[in-house]
């Protein structure tokens, strides 16, 4: 239509024309504007682009995922290997524990033992000290016992000096008590080898065999060990 108007009016002068003609210009222009964007329009909806790009990208991070995936035998490898360091592992602290109950078991009986030890030496510190004191003791008991009694009638000054030893072997018999030194004097008493010691033994009337019946020499005691064993003499079965 607009052309047909535009040839109507060819006649007429050229400046009338010119308005009609732009104006007619413009709507074919306009007219294969809108189809070029029409031929050129994409032929799927954004909607459907998106969705694509979304599954793509899945299908990408999936073969991603598929390829550091470590292979089937490979995890079984590495399991079979974790496992027998875990094994080795087991029996070393296995061991190592075992070590140390031993190493503290060890270091306890060491240290009760140096407490006996020192509770023995505390005790006993003073034995060969008594052994020497026996002597004297020894010497005092047969300086009374050889002292007869007829003569200290008759001799004031022997019945001094008896007395005095008398007194001297007493008070140092109390200084052994007061350290735990005691005297053994098992007369009359079963014969114990592990504090008597016997000299001879001889058939004797009216004495049970196998008991004490002439002691030699006193034994002592300190703390009931024995620091010298009495000498004996055993009465002895008919």
């Amino acid at each position: 239509m607009g052309l047909l108007h535009c040839t109507k009016l060819r006649h007429t002068s050229p400046r009338k024309m010119a308005a009609p003609c732009r104006t007619v210009l413009r709507s074919v222009t306009n007219f294969t504007s809108a189809a070029l964007f029409r031929s050129t329009k994409p032929r799927y909806s954004t909607r459907y682009l998106a969705t694509t790009a979304t599954e793509t990208s899945k299908t990408e991070d999936a073969e991603a995922d598929k390829s550091e995936t470590p292979a089937e035998g490979e995890i079984s490898q590495a399991d079979k290997k974790l496992t027998e360091e875990k094994a080795k592992l087991d029996k070393e602290l296995k061991e190592y524990k075992d070590k140390y109950v031993r190493a503290l078991a060890e270091t306890e009986n060491v240290r009760q033992r140096m407490k006996q030890q020192l509770a023995d030496a505390k005790l006993y510190g003073i034995q060969s000290f008594c052994k020497d004191l026996l002597e004297v003791a020894d010497v005092l008991q047969k300086a009374t016992e050889t002292v007869p009694a007829e003569e200290m009638k008759n001799n004031p000054t022997l019945k001094t000096l008896f007395e005095g030893l008398k007194m001297t072997e007493t008070q140092m018999q109390k200084v052994f008590s007061r350290n735990g030194l005691e005297m053994l004097n098992p007369v009359g008493e079963k014969f114990d080898p592990n504090f008597h010691e016997a000299l001879f033994m001889a058939p004797m009337e009216g004495k049970e065999p196998g008991t004490v019946a002439v002691v030699s020499k006193v034994g002592y005691t300190l703390h009931n060990r024995v620091v010298r064993p009495a000498l004996v003499g055993v009465v002895k079965a008919p």
